[in-house]
């Protein structure tokens, strides 16, 4: 498994993303896999799914750096954590990448699409007119990734079920570019936080965001 892209974003904080171009059976050698979580792999039919599920895996172990077995559940939130840790993750994968963030001090999201046309045909399910009328958004493909993966990132870094895209996480105007940042409002239940987004647009068309707070 290739780790194409790792960054120190602080000194307890990193984001690793890996292209998957292993079978299902070099994936397995590289883990310690007790039967619950084979029970888990067995029930993804789809190949690409099992694919996903441990090289977001093994991605984890490779950045902890550690040979002894890693205990990542779900809450009930369906948010990933770390049994009898206080290390913070998030993961995500889309085709033929998967990302992973940790950090032992903040809480983090990550999120990595692959870019396609028909997110056009969803715009408004998750963003609002205000949103829409920036011309960086608008109709832009990139855009819209843009602001997509930045709300998933910022969903899963909340990690708690209720949080609506379009309600609830605000897009403030942004310069788009390749790599930049962008400004968010989210209106939490304990009320509105700030959060800033990193993003960037791979060379192969994927966009990546994520955020640590």
């Amino acid at each position: 498994m290739p780790v194409v892209f790792s960054k120190n974003i602080d000194d307890q904080t990193m984001l690793s993303v890996w292209k998957i171009d292993e079978t299902e059976e070099q994936l397995l050698s590289g883990l310690q896999l007790k039967q619950h979580e084979l029970d888990v792999i067995e029930s993804l039919s789809n190949g690409k799914r099992a694919l996903h599920w441990l090289s977001t895996r093994l991605l984890l172990r490779t950045m902890l750096n550690t040979s002894d077995y890693i205990d990542c559940q779900m809450d009930d939130h369906g948010k990933p954590y770390l049994v009898n840790s206080e290390t913070h993750i998030s993961l995500s994968h889309s085709f033929d990448y998967a990302a992973v963030i940790i950090s032992r001090d903040k809480k983090v999201g990550v999120d990595i699409e692959l870019i396609k046309m028909k997110i056009k045909s969803i715009k408004h399910k998750f963003l609002s007119d205000i949103e829409l009328a920036q011309k960086q958004i608008g109709d832009n493909t990139n855009g819209l990734y843009v602001s997509w993966c930045a709300k998933e990132a910022i969903y899963k870094w909340y990690g708690k079920k209720g949080l609506e895209f379009k309600q609830h996480i605000h897009i403030k105007p942004f310069k788009l570019k390749d790599e930049g940042s962008l400004q968010a409002t989210v209106e939490l239940p304990e009320g509105s936080r700030e959060l800033t987004v990193n993003y960037f647009k791979t060379s192969d068309g994927y966009m990546l965001g994520y955020v640590v707070a």
